[in-house]
This record gives C-alpha cells, sequence and structure tokens, in this order.
C-alpha cells in the first residue's frame, strides 16, 4: 500500500471521488502543514494554525496508480485559485499536492506542467507541490461526510461540481 494527500477545500467534496475508484482502501479526512499537533476542526478554521484541510488516500498502485490519483485530483479542483476553492475561502482550503518522497514529487510536478501546458485553462495553474507533513486525523463526523449528510453535502458540492462539469466533462465523456 501507499500514501497520498491532497488539499483541494473543504475534505467533504474530496472523499467521494477517490474513494469511489478501485484498489483505494481508505479515504480519511483531516489536516497538515500546520505547526500545531492535533488540531481540531475550531482551531483550523481560526487560521492560526497553519493547516490545511486534506485527505489521506491509502492505496495500491498495482490497481491505480499515483498519476491516476492525480488525474483525479485535478478534476476535482481549480487549480488556478490559490485563495481557497468554489466557496471555501482562506488558507486552509488552498490546493496542495503533499508528496510524500520524491517520486511523487516528481510525478505530481510533471502533471501540473501536463495541466499547464493543455490550455484546458487560461490562468495560471497555482496549486502548489510541498512535502508532506504530519495528517491529523478530522474528528469523527467529517469522515465519510458525503455518506452521512447527502443533501448538505450535494448542496456545499453544487458549485464545484458546476465548475468540473464546465471544464472536465469533454475529459470524461
Amino acid at each position: 500500500m501507499e500514501r497520498a494527500i491532497f488539499a483541494g477545500g473543504c475534505f467533504w467534496c474530496m472523499v467521494q471521488p477517490f474513494d469511489e475508484q478501485p484498489g483505494i482502501y481508505t479515504v480519511t479526512s483531516g489536516y497538515t502543514g500546520g505547526h500545531v499537533e492535533n488540531p481540531t476542526y475550531e482551531q483550523v478554521l481560526t487560521h492560526t494554525t497553519g493547516h490545511t484541510e486534506a485527505v489521506e488516500i491509502i492505496f495500491d498502485p498495482e490497481i491505480i496508480s499515483y498519476e491516476e490519483l492525480l488525474q483525479i485530483y485535478w478534476q476535482q479542483t481549480d487549480p488556478t485559485d490559490a485563495f481557497g476553492q468554489f466557496q471555501d475561502r482562506g488558507d486552509n482550503y488552498r490546493p496542495v499536492i503533499f508528496y510524500l518522497n520524491e517520486e511523487q514529487k516528481i510525478k505530481a510536478e510533471k502533471s501540473r506542467q501536463a495541466l499547464a501546458d493543455s490550455g484546458v485553462f487560461s490562468e495560471p495553474i497555482v496549486t502548489t507541490i510541498e512535502p508532506a507533513q504530519p495528517f491529523y486525523e478530522a474528528e469523527s463526523y467529517h469522515q465519510d461526510y458525503y455518506k452521512k449528510h447527502p443533501q448538505n453535502f450535494a448542496l456545499n458540492h453544487q458549485r464545484r461540481a458546476e465548475f468540473i462539469k464546465e471544464h472536465w466533462e469533454e475529459f470524461n465523456a
């Protein structure tokens, strides 16, 4: 098994696209990139811990590759928005690929450049690629939110879903 850590706005909206793929064993909502050990959701919301909401993915690279995870990741975010994602604003919602080793870093940089070269977006790709830091699991009520609260999830996911349809529909047809 291998790990991947991605931040792309509210972690509620980042779980489902990965959770539904073969070869994915767990997708955990949590916090990373900050300076406070074991932060709470309320602490992260204050923008004083330095943490970003993220998902940690445990996957079988024999079934789904890191490159495939990167492709899924790009298609869930607005890579041109460094200050949050959709209705979620602030540094705790910034888009980041957290790499766990040099191989992941190289693959992430290559995929970011491919996206920039593709012309899908006219504005610069600003998603950062940073070394992974400790990942702290979010409170249990955040885990599998899309399954536990489908109506609220759909409401929170609406702007993201519209963006995905507008920018990625032709690639997924």
